[in-house]
C-alpha cells in the first residue's frame, strides 16, 4: 500500500510539473519583457528527477503520510519542488516565474528550503520545513518544559522529557516535537513499549529543531 501511494504521487506531481513547465514555455514565449537579457545567465534551479522525488517523498511520508498530497496537489496555486546546489526548496509557480528574471551571480533561493540532499544521495529534512510538514504531521509528541532545552541543543528525548505521544504511535515514525519551541524527530520506540521503558530511555531521536536557525545559521540556507 506504502509503494503504491508513492507511485501515485510521483505519478501526480510529475504531470503537474509537466503542465507547470508549459504553462511557463506559453508564459516566457508570449511575454518578451520576462525573458533575461543574454549577458545574464538564468540561476541553475532546476526540477528534482524521478529518482530526488522518490527520496524527498518517502522522507515526507514517514512524517505525514497520505497528506502528502496536500503538498503536491493545491488548490491555491500550483506549487514544485526544486534543486539548487543540493538543496531541494517547496516553491510557487508565481515565485518560479519571477525567480527567473534573477541573474545566476545573484540568486540565493526561493521559496522554503524542506532539506539537502547528502554527497552519497540521502536527503536530510532541514527544519525549515517544520510549518508545513506540523500542519499534515499524523504522529505528534510533547515534551516538558524541562526537556526543551536538551531538544534544542539536538540531544533525543527521552522518557523523562516526555509529556504525551499520540497514541498508538509506532516505532521508528517519523513525528512532530511539540512544546514551546518545536522539532521533529522519529520514535526509537513505539507508544505501548514507552510505558514499560526507564525515565532514561530514549522514545524520539532527534531529526531537527529550532536551535538550528542559530546553531547551524550559516550553513543551513
Amino acid at each position: 500500500a506504502g509503494n503504491y501511494l508513492l507511485t501515485s504521487l510521483l505519478q501526480i506531481y510529475f504531470r503537474l510539473k509537466r503542465d507547470f513547465i508549459s504553462v511557463k514555455a506559453v508564459t516566457l514565449a508570449s511575454s518578451p519583457l520576462r525573458t533575461p537579457p543574454q549577458r545574464c545567465q538564468p540561476h541553475t534551479m532546476r526540477p528534482l528527477t524521478e529518482e530526488e522525488s522518490k527520496a524527498v517523498f518517502t522522507k515526507l511520508a514517514n512524517y505525514i503520510g497520505k497528506n502528502l498530497i496536500h503538498l503536491i496537489d493545491r488548490k491555491d496555486e500550483p506549487y514544485c519542488f526544486r534543486l539548487h546546489k543540493d538543496r531541494v526548496y517547496y516553491v510557487s509557480e508565481s515565485s518560479m516565474r519571477m525567480s527567473i528574471s534573477v541573474a545566476r551571480p545573484n540568486f540565493v533561493s526561493v521559496g522554503t528550503c524542506f532539506g539537502k540532499f547528502s554527497k552519497s544521495g540521502k536527503f536530510k529534512l532541514h527544519v525549515t520545513a517544520l510549518d508545513h510538514i506540523a500542519q499534515y504531521a499524523k504522529y505528534k509528541v510533547w515534551i516538558k518544559s524541562n526537556g526543551e532545552m536538551p531538544f534544542l541543543y539536538g540531544n533525543h528525548v527521552v522518557k523523562a522529557h516526555l509529556g504525551r505521544i499520540t497514541e498508538d504511535t509506532p516505532e521508528h515514525q517519523g513525528v512532530v516535537v511539540f512544546s514551546m519551541n518545536d522539532g521533529f524527530g522519529v520514535t526509537a520506540r513505539s507508544t505501548i513499549d514507552t510505558r514499560k521503558l526507564d525515565p532514561t530511555a530514549i522514545i524520539v531521536f532527534h531529526q531537527a529543531d529550532v536551535g538550528e536557525y542559530l546553531r547551524d545559521e550559516e550553513t543551513l540556507f
